[in-house]
């Protein structure tokens, strides 16, 4: 914690490489990604502070739309496409995942109720030929392309999109390596970009 604690102490000894930054913000990008540690999207796609609209949830899921019930995920979907109107949808699922990895493999997570509840919003199990893979490649990429098709759910997401306004992509990140990879319709595969 001390190297995290000695770095937060110096960061705001800079103020003038972030004053412009009090006037607001305006990413083009909303950014869904999963709550690992391993997984930091500036670092990732190289961002500044203002250039991504973040949100990050255990396994990348975002849950069904539900307008009766709202939720924090459906909250921050909603003010980037609305109020900030970004332009690009990123979900970026990642390798070693071990959300994706507990859903495959069927691991009892009665201990952890919450984690067991909210893995539940997944939807179906991700195809995997291979569940002992510990990258889970192929479960994360489906569970990616999942993810995609739940946000149309979304009538914000479903609006701009048919406006033309809106662009949704599917990411997979390898932990292990650092490349990304995007799905691309026209091969209906996960590319390096």
């Amino acid at each position: 914690m001390q190297p995290l604690i000695d770095h937060a102490r110096t960061f705001g000894q800079r103020p003038e490489e972030f004053a412009d930054l009090a006037a607001g913000q305006s990413p083009e990008v909303l950014f869904i990604t999963c709550s690992d540690s391993r997984v930091v999207p500036a670092l990732i796609t190289g961002a500044r502070p203002g250039e991504l609209f973040e949100l990050r949830t255990a396994g990348n899921i975002v849950p069904p739309y539900v307008s009766a019930t709202p939720t924090g995920e459906a909250a921050t979907i909603e003010y980037a496409v609305k109020v900030l109107g970004v332009t690009d949808v990123v979900v970026c699922g990642h390798s070693h995942c071990g959300a994706v990895g507990a859903v495959v493999r069927g691991d009892d997570l009665n201990t952890v109720p919450a984690v067991r509840d909210w893995l539940a919003h997944a939807a179906d199990e991700p195809e995997c030929a291979d569940p002992a893979d510990p990258t889970v490649a192929e479960a994360v990429q489906n569970h990616v392309l999942t993810q995609l098709l739940r946000l149309r759910s979304y009538p914000c997401i479903e609006q701009r999109l048919q406006a033309g306004a809106l662009r949704m992509h599917g990411w997979y990140y390898e932990v292990h390596t650092g490349l990304v990879h995007e799905y691309r319709t026209g091969t209906h595969a996960f590319e390096t970009l």
